[in-house]
């Protein structure tokens, strides 16, 4: 071989490797692209800095106001258990049967013994969280809620809404508006900024039984409870999903939040999808996940 066409030849083949490692990495908005639903609205909030990573359809979330459904249960809860109003060893047996002031709000888990704070969790409970919301004070809701940053605009996005809460004078009420189904309406970014402030809490107060509790029902909940579907992306995530509707009888929209990876969380993973149920919107965070920088380091 020619001298020019060896060297030519030497070059090419040790280029090759580092032309494998200048392709693009996998980053957050190439995985956002990825995200298989084309109608949801998707955030990837850094826990450390509480900054905008990247996002699908950011201005429709900002202005995006819906009931938050099941996602609001580890927010209560971990506060309940903090300010020691709630012992969560406490168990409640569950016939997956319930009604609330003319609501069928029946509980789609598997037949179980009376289930503690963690399972009830896990499996989404609604009798489980009624009960629970029964400790609560009428009137008293805002302010267990207000420290999580749930009510309140997050300067993330412009012309951003604000969430809306009802505030319950009744048992019925508060139980409703504890389940996310009805009194309180939250955007997105809201949501997103609870979990970042929940999961600042669990790693700074790791062996608190609030901490505990919420993330082993967090982490259940993706591996065999309610938010299964969101393990499909391959990287360990805890989180739970959510489906509410504006009121009975109507569409349903579906929410998955989260935090990646589940030993250390980086980030908090939130999907919102218009139009189906959390096991919809989990699937979406296993899309973006399988495509993340989480998967591919």
């Amino acid at each position: 071989m020619p001298r020019a066409n060896l060297i030519s030849a030497l070059a090419a083949t040790l280029a090759l490797p580092f032309a494998s490692h200048a392709q693009a990495p996998e980053t957050w908005s190439t995985a956002v692209a990825a995200a298989a639903n084309p109608q949801a609205r998707i955030l990837v909030i850094d826990i450390p800095s509480g900054h905008l990573i990247a996002a699908a359809h950011l201005s429709d979330a900002a202005r995006t106001v819906a009931a938050p459904g099941s996602t609001l249960k580890p927010l209560v809860l971990y506060s309940l258990i903090t300010a020691g109003r709630w012992n969560p060893d406490r168990r409640i047996a569950c016939n997956r049967k319930l009604r609330i002031a003319g609501r069928s709000l029946n509980c789609s888990h598997p037949s179980a013994d009376p289930m503690d704070a963690s399972l009830a969790l896990t499996w989404s409970c609604n009798t489980y969280f009624a009960g629970v919301a029964d400790t609560i004070a009428p009137g008293s809701l805002r302010s267990l809620l207000a420290p999580t940053g749930l009510l309140s605009q997050t300067g993330l996005a412009a012309n951003e809404a604000n969430a809306v809460l009802r505030d319950p004078q009744s048992h019925d009420a508060t139980r409703l508006a504890v389940l996310g189904v009805d009194g309180i309406l939250v955007t997105p970014l809201e949501l997103a900024t609870a979990y970042r402030w929940l999961a600042l809490q669990l790693a700074a107060h790791p062996s608190s039984p609030a901490a505990q509790v919420v993330s082993a029902g967090l982490a259940d909940s993706v591996s065999f409870g309610m938010a299964t579907a969101a393990s499909l992306g391959a990287v360990s995530i805890s989180g739970k999903t959510g489906t509410a509707s504006p009121a009975a009888g109507t569409q349903t929209h579906g929410w998955f939040v989260g935090f990646a990876p589940s030993d250390q969380p980086k980030v908090v993973i939130v999907v919102y999808v218009p139009a189906g149920h959390g096991a919809d919107a989990a699937r979406v965070a296993a899309d973006l996940l399988a495509h993340s920088p989480l998967r591919h380091p």
